[in-house]
């Protein structure tokens, strides 16, 4: 199982309707406003053969009104 987390910046006033499509896809496991440069951050369990960039890509870049993304891939370190 990989994890990682997506910083997304949507259009002005437009995160809470971003979000809830978010949630609605049910492909995070966790969604979180935020303050920044970014305006949600989720989290993500995929399969490990599951290519990390095509699923942004194909399932979260294309929800309507993101502006853009910022993608943290975690390793287990400890």
């Amino acid at each position: 199982m990989q994890t990682f987390f997506v910083e997304i910046k949507c259009k002005l006033g437009k995160t809470y309707d971003v979000a809830s499509r978010l949630a609605d896809a049910e492909i995070a496991s966790e969604i979180y406003s935020t303050a920044g440069n970014f305006d949600i951050l989720a989290k993500f369990h995929v399969d490990d053969e599951v290519d990390i960039g095509h699923f942004v890509g194909e399932k979260v870049q294309q929800i309507p009104d993101i502006v853009d993304t910022h993608t943290i891939i975690t390793f287990k370190a400890f």
